[in-house]
């Protein structure tokens, strides 16, 4: 798939994320020029994904994406000012070490084909070389996409869930929730936040589907919310049952977590399940503004039901990067 466009693929597009990703989070010494790096990294992708590159070793490159964002120091040392300048505070429920918080280079591989993972990696990571070290990496896959209503699809969690419901899904939505529309250095760009996850399925699991279900405030077999309708609709948060009892209940995710009670924008959200160092999530979420990622998980903090099923062990954000070509490089109007 191009590479090029005013927005790095691997975002929106393909419209139907690939089921298989990797993201590769690492560091940069402190006398690496960023440009140069950035501008080389662009170069390899447009190899990599037209299947020029030999590093490929004869793999078709199909669908491959590739998704670069720097973090926080990176847009610092550009400009303080910029959206992506700010860290990730901590949250509760975090079991972090040191090299799994934070970090300079975000490196998102997505594809059909899970063979094209490691192995795109290793070119990229190889083009870079004693610049950078990697931090921490982390695979993932999505299951199958499935209807929901009003043309939007997505996949079941490793709860079972139906996840991804909420988020903008059309052009107009992007551009207002999604997209950077400025300043010029960032314009196309986005804000990402990677947050890796443990589940505890076996307590998850004991609960009945009922139990199961309060938690999400979801039908665990349709995804239409507790207080009814179709799984595209805004769940009713002030609808009781006849005795006085919230049909979305009071701690529920969707209740939580919902954008307007929350007072932020949406945000895009891509789930994947992991199976080591743990069965998990890894949670990636693209917006045009981190506080929709953290006044969202302030509010989960503080009575969020599905939160009492995770152990955080891995989060960083990053200003994912406006798009390129071959006449505009990678990088080139934040690090000149």
């Amino acid at each position: 798939m191009s590479p090029t466009g005013r927005h790095q693929a691997g975002i929106t597009l393909p419209q139907s994320a690939q089921p298989n990703l990797l993201a590769v989070v690492a560091e940069l010494g402190d006398a690496v020029a960023v440009g140069p790096l950035l501008a080389e990294l662009g170069q390899t992708i447009h190899a990599l994904t037209a299947g020029t590159d030999p590093r490929l070793l004869g793999l078709p490159p199909g669908d491959l994406t590739v998704t670069i964002g720097v973090g926080p120091r990176l847009v610092r040392m550009a400009d303080p000012s910029l959206p992506g300048a700010a860290d990730l505070p901590r949250f509760s429920r975090e079991q972090i070490a040191p090299q799994a918080r934070g970090g300079d280079l975000l490196v998102q591989i997505c594809a059909s084909d899970p063979l094209l993972l490691p192995v795109v990696a290793t070119a990229l990571l190889q083009q870079a070389g004693h610049r950078v070290q990697e931090r921490w990496r982390q695979s993932g896959r999505r299951g199958p996409n499935i209807p929901v209503d009003k043309g939007i699809s997505a996949p079941r969690n490793l709860l079972g869930f139906i996840d991804g419901i909420v988020g903008p899904h059309t052009t107009a939505e992007h551009q207002r929730h999604l997209w950077l529309a400025g300043p010029a250095p960032v314009g196309g760009g986005t804000i990402a936040v990677v947050r890796r996850m443990e589940l505890d399925l076996p307590r998850f699991t004991a609960l009945s589907v009922a139990d199961q279900e309060a938690v999400f405030g979801r039908r665990r077999a349709t995804g239409v919310p507790l207080s009814g309708g179709t799984a595209a609709w805004d769940p009713n948060l002030g609808a009781k049952t006849p005795d006085g009892r919230y049909l979305v209940p009071a701690d529920a995710h969707v209740r939580r977590a919902n954008p307007n009670v929350v007072g932020v924008g949406l945000m895009l959200r891509r789930s994947y399940s992991t199976d080591a160092p743990a069965p998990g999530l890894l949670f990636i979420s693209f917006q045009n503004d981190l506080r929709t990622f953290t006044n969202t998980l302030a509010h989960m903090d503080d009575s969020d039901a599905l939160l009492r099923f995770t152990t955080t062990t891995a989060s960083a954000t990053f200003l994912i990067l406006p798009g390129f070509d071959q006449q505009h490089p990678l990088g080139a109007k934040m690090f000149h």
